[in-house]
């Protein structure tokens, strides 16, 4: 296997790696974030506005974990900077 071909495989491995376990834990929290929030609307039904309001941006901040993810995966797969030093490799 040449190194354009071991770096290629590396970059889809290690970018399904990344989207796999980083989005594990954005979900897991999101899930528990939405029961906590929904048991404290259950026992205070007059501070929703106030309990949502803050699970939304609780989500938001939870969520990018899993775009920075998302982002660095597609890095990997689409812009991977060990490409040049692969064609360098090869060329010389």
């Amino acid at each position: 296997m040449d190194i354009t071909a071991f770096i290629a495989v590396a970059s889809i491995v290690t970018a399904g790696i990344t989207i796999g376990l980083g989005s594990i834990g954005p979900a897991l929290g999101e899930g528990r974030a939405l029961a906590s929030a929904l048991t404290a609307l259950a026992q205070q039904p007059d501070a929703a506005a106030t309990i949502t309001r803050t699970l939304f941006v609780g989500l938001a901040m939870v969520e990018s974990t899993a775009i920075y993810c998302f982002v660095v995966s597609m890095i990997l797969i689409f812009a991977n900077p060990f490409w040049n030093y692969a064609l360098a490799q090869v060329a010389g």
